[in-house]
């Protein structure tokens, strides 16, 4: 495994802004701090229902912020790559914080080793995972992973939103990631199972583990607790850089 390690921090349901709060706070840790006091991130969560856009924010103006917030969702437009998604309860959506460097990668490399990395999720509950032209994970030519990254400094933050037993009606009120005449699907629809964000999570650590050529360890609870902690802290008094 080349030595690399990467600390799982489970953070629970979790609004948007909270998890760009703890995102913020961990890119700041890797520009801080020295590389040994540092330890490469997977943060995992659900979101509160919430609509997002990518910087490539076409066709969606105030009209339409106002409309998807009526539907009791949130409405965030970011700095990641891609247009606009959803997520929710039943996605489970992971935020890599890590250092290309360390790991000798590009962005383009690392959104493929996202994208394969879910393609092997995928395999391992028989389903066959594919990419296209458009960013994500595809059944066929329905969506089952949205990827939307951002890095700086060789720094990555934002990620991927699997849908497990996601309600995909909440997709009816967009064109999913900008992309018309393809749908949106999810585990449990194609498995015409319950299959829980939880049955998803230890699935999703051992391909990330093999894809990425790295230990995955559980970050301990006090080590989980400060972290919430310091980053509840960040954007009281100011905007939410994202």
């Amino acid at each position: 495994m080349a030595g690399r390690i990467v600390k799982v921090l489970w953070a629970g349901h979790m609004s948007y802004r909270a998890g760009l709060q703890l995102q913020k706070h961990l890119v700041e840790r890797h520009r801080t701090l020295q590389k040994e006091d540092t330890p490469n991130t997977l943060v995992l969560l659900e979101h509160d229902p919430v609509y997002t856009v990518g910087i490539r924010n076409k066709g969606y103006g105030e009209e339409d912020e106002a409309r998807l917030k009526a539907l009791n969702a949130e409405f965030y437009r970011t700095n990641r790559g891609g247009l606009i998604t959803f997520h929710g309860p039943g996605q489970l959506v992971a935020y890599p914080i890590i250092d290309l460097k360390e790991f000798q990668t590009n962005i383009r490399c690392y959104v493929s080793q996202i994208e394969k990395t879910i393609i092997r999720v995928c395999a391992e509950f028989g389903l066959k995972g594919e990419t296209s032209p458009d960013t994500g994970v595809w059944i066929e030519d329905r969506k089952i992973c949205a990827i939307g990254i951002h890095a700086s400094r060789y720094i990555t933050s934002h990620g991927l939103a699997l849908n497990c037993n996601t309600d995909l009606r909440w997709f009816e009120h967009i064109i999913p990631c900008g992309i018309e005449e393809k749908g949106v699907t999810s585990l449990s629809k194609e498995l015409f199972a319950n299959v829980t964000v939880a049955d998803a999570i230890p699935v999703l650590k051992r391909a990330f583990a093999d894809e990425f050529r790295c230990d995955v360890i559980e970050m301990d609870c006090s080590e989980v607790s400060k972290l919430l902690t310091k980053s509840k802290n960040l954007g009281k008094d100011e905007a939410i850089v994202h």
